[in-house]
């Protein structure tokens, strides 16, 4: 049986904690868990090496955990804390000397071509840009090396967004609505990954009393909440959760049956 391996880049809201200027607890802990940067994965399975958003600080990360190659891109949505580092793609295309494939919704992917314009320019450039092959996708399932990726519909505010679900995996994150449709996609799951950004309400993304009773909803064997903000400090928060819950952090690493 395939395994699929997960490991958390950043495990933070998008200003990243410390947040800048701040001196709270958390901003200012010695715990290396306390320390988080913008929210995203890296996936692997079948010898294949799958990123889920590339954030700003998507350099450092890559270097952190050595990323030895990038297979495929998939976006959950256009915001800048999740797509603006994807110029710093291009030390993989030179290694790999090829295109790399960008799987996201239209309208994210008009939000890439729109910031990244010199990217997809035909024009003549004078330095590097990113190969980027782009492909839109809806809710539909698809195959991406012999693995069915579903993408998850969530609701961030009022936007539409993705989670992807792969095998008994599922990463979703800045979503504050799971709609009815979209809860049976998340049945039998193994591992689950929820947004839970802080303990008040917020009008945008989950807290953790709502992703607590998505927990309630789903059953899942694991689960970790992800894109935290400095309102919760790990050692503190994960001592109030229940056994088959806790906080993600960088550098977690999970691996799951496919």
């Amino acid at each position: 049986m395939s395994l699929i391996t997960l490991t958390v880049l950043g495990s933070g809201t998008s200003v990243g904690v410390p947040s800048i200027g701040c001196d709270c607890d958390v901003c200012t802990s010695a715990d290396p868990r306390d320390n988080r940067l913008r929210p995203s994965v890296w996936i692997r399975y079948n010898n294949r090496d799958i990123v889920i958003d590339t954030t700003p600080d998507f350099r450092y990360q890559a270097l952190r955990v050595r990323i030895p190659k990038i297979d495929a891109i998939l976006l959950t949505h256009g915001h800048a804390d999740h797509i603006l580092g994807l110029d710093d793609v291009r030390p993989f295309n030179f290694r790999q000397a090829g295109s790399i494939p960008v799987y996201g919704s239209g309208p994210t992917l008009d939000v890439v071509k729109r910031v990244f314009q010199y990217v997809f320019s035909e024009g003549a450039n004078e330095s590097s840009r990113p190969k980027l092959t782009t492909h839109s996708i809806d809710e539909t399932p698809f195959v991406l090396y012999d693995e069915l990726i579903t993408p998850i519909p969530l609701l961030h505010g009022s936007m539409p967004v993705f989670g992807f679900r792969i095998g008994r995996l599922a990463y979703l994150t800045d979503h504050n609505r799971i709609p009815e449709q979209s809860m049976p996609l998340l049945q039998g799951l193994d591992t689950l990954f929820l947004d839970a950004l802080r303990y008040k309400p917020h009008p945008t993304h989950s807290t953790v009393s709502q992703s607590l009773a998505i927990v309630q909803a789903l059953q899942p064997r694991m689960t970790y909440f992800t894109h935290i903000c400095h309102d919760l400090g790990h050692q503190r928060a994960e001592s109030m959760l229940p056994a088959n819950v806790r906080l993600a952090y960088d550098g977690l690493t999970v691996t799951v049956d496919a």
